[in-house]
């Protein structure tokens, strides 16, 4: 089935050198199934805490997916016990979908039973953004990438940090902010038009302002890219 413009956005943020990737509250694998199609060897695990869901999806990937049956493991738990400790190599972790007060929630029960394990976190909440970003500010989590996603009307910020505290010495890995980066953000709006009116322009400044309490300071103004 074919991703969302948002789901597209976040695989696309997804680097080829993963050795286990966790598609938490994975719901029906839509994201999981397009990671697993991909010519890597990394291990994709579909964490839900629904049953049925879980029964459904294997069904689908045994169908689907007989070539890379070592290539995929299903977990149905909260994603508050992921089982990071049994695994070894570089590991990622996808959240999206959910709210950030139950993102928070996870980064919490996940930091506490882990704290030694260096994971990526890729996140995109669906609201309460800002909180997320403090609780990773909090978390001293550093800065990997970072884009804004316009999809039906609605702006979704997906944020990939890594665990490992930021020291300017590592080159790729940058501080976080609570109002976003200080740098452009990529926004890949989801329509097929060529960009947006000067109404969706204004709208959009407007609801950023509101979603990431943005000031307008200098250093933390947000330049916006559109991507058409």
């Amino acid at each position: 089935m074919k991703l969302s413009k948002r789901l597209q956005q976040i695989e696309q943020l997804v680097a080829s050198d993963y050795d286990h990737i966790w598609d938490c509250c994975c719901d029906h694998g839509f994201l999981g199934a397009e990671l697993l199609s991909r010519p890597t060897s990394a291990t994709i695990h579909f964490v839900d805490i629904v049953p049925q869901l879980i029964t459904q999806l294997e069904n689908r990937l045994r169908r689907f997916y007989p070539d890379a049956r070592e290539r995929w493991e299903t977990h149905c738990i909260d994603v508050a016990t992921l089982p990071l400790a049994q695994y070894s190599g570089k590991q990622l972790i996808i959240i999206a979908g959910v709210g950030g007060d139950l993102m928070i929630h996870f980064l919490e029960a996940i930091h506490q039973q882990h704290a030694q394990l260096n994971v990526d976190l890729l996140l995109c909440p669906v609201y309460q953004q800002y909180a997320l970003r403090e609780k990773l500010i909090e978390l001293n989590c550093s800065l990997k990438d970072e884009i804004l996603i316009a999809e039906n009307q609605r702006f979704y910020e997906a944020i990939l940090v890594s665990s490992a505290p930021w020291a300017t010495e590592f080159g790729t890995q940058k501080p976080l902010h609570k109002n976003g980066s200080s740098n452009p953000i990529c926004v890949k709006p989801s329509t097929t038009t060529n960009g947006f009116s000067k109404a969706t322009r204004s709208w959009w400044t407007i609801s950023l302002r509101r979603i990431g309490r943005l000031h307008c300071d200098a250093a933390t103004q947000l330049s916006i890219c559109l991507i058409e």
